[in-house]
């Protein structure tokens, strides 16, 4: 084995053919850490999916890694469909989680309705996400009284980044931590399956993942929740700019990709590209 690669552990739920929302409840009783990345495209979903990951999340985050935008905020229900859409036509065995983007469920729970039976009938995803907890909580029980499966979203909520102001560790204060666990049994009495908390003390993640039987997800939320996700440009080092305490870098592709560009320009400059055995 090389040396930079490690022991896999045996999966509980690495021979199911679709991971559901049953499977991740399993996985919390039986102490399976949940793996979860995002991905916004065919080719990208595909590679993940047969790595074997639980969950893919067509996040957001699309609206900075994909489009560059500063913010999660310009992102729209359209662009969310469509690369929702180009992730489920890659996916065979991982569960497949799309974002209610800014704007779409927040203040009116019958456009949240709409919206969520939008993203399920033209992605054919497993589910949606979407941030808050009491503020929303017309919109999540409008949404599950359709049979749409929600995963919810606490602590550092990007969508609400103008309203915090920064992007600092969430739920430091006791009274913010109180109330956080607070929306999170809310949550799961609603009907949620399943939670991801950002950048929180991993002290009030492990609260958290006592508390509740659905499943906790962290990111930067410690090690003693029930699972993890990351943005996978960041984890590949594909993005450079953002290095916050949580992330761990499992590759250097900006570095690769961009060594690989200059290889093919200097090959093409010097007329080595292409060859005698690379011509019909």
């Amino acid at each position: 084995m090389p040396s930079n690669q490690k022991n896999t552990p045996m999966s509980i739920h690495s021979e199911i053919r679709k991971v559901t929302t049953h499977n991740l409840s399993e996985m919390k009783l039986r102490g399976e850490k949940i793996a979860m990345l995002t991905s916004y495209d065919y080719s990208m979903a595909k590679l993940v999916d047969e790595a074997g990951i639980d969950v893919i999340l067509v996040g957001d985050s699309a609206s900075n890694v994909m489009a560059g935008n500063e913010t999660t905020l310009p992102i729209t229900l359209n662009h969310m469909i469509y690369h929702g859409t180009s992730v489920v036509k890659a996916t065979k065995r991982a569960m497949v989680v799309i974002d209610l983007p800014f704007g779409t469920y927040q203040s009116d729970s019958h456009k949240a309705l709409v919206s969520a039976i939008r993203v399920m009938k033209e992605t054919a995803a497993d589910a949606i996400k979407i941030e808050g907890g009491a503020e929303i909580i017309e919109s999540v029980h409008r949404i599950l009284s359709a049979g749409i499966p929600i995963m919810g979203h606490l602590g550092l909520i990007p969508q609400s980044i103008h309203k915090f102001g920064t992007y600092a560790v969430r739920a430091k204060e006791e009274a913010e931590a109180e109330k956080l666990l607070k929306d999170a049994k809310l949550l799961e009495e609603a009907g949620c399956f399943a939670i991801v908390l950002e950048k929180i003390p991993a002290k009030v993640g492990k609260l958290v993942a006592e508390e509740l039987k659905i499943p906790v997800i962290g990111i930067g939320a410690g090690s003693e929740v029930d699972g993890q996700v990351l943005v996978i440009h960041d984890m590949l080092g594909i993005t450079q700019q953002f290095s916050p305490k949580f992330l761990r870098r499992y590759h250097n592709l900006a570095t690769e990709i961009k060594g690989a560009v200059k290889n093919y320009i200097n090959d093409v400059k010097l007329q080595d590209f292409p060859n005698e055995k690379e011509q019909y």
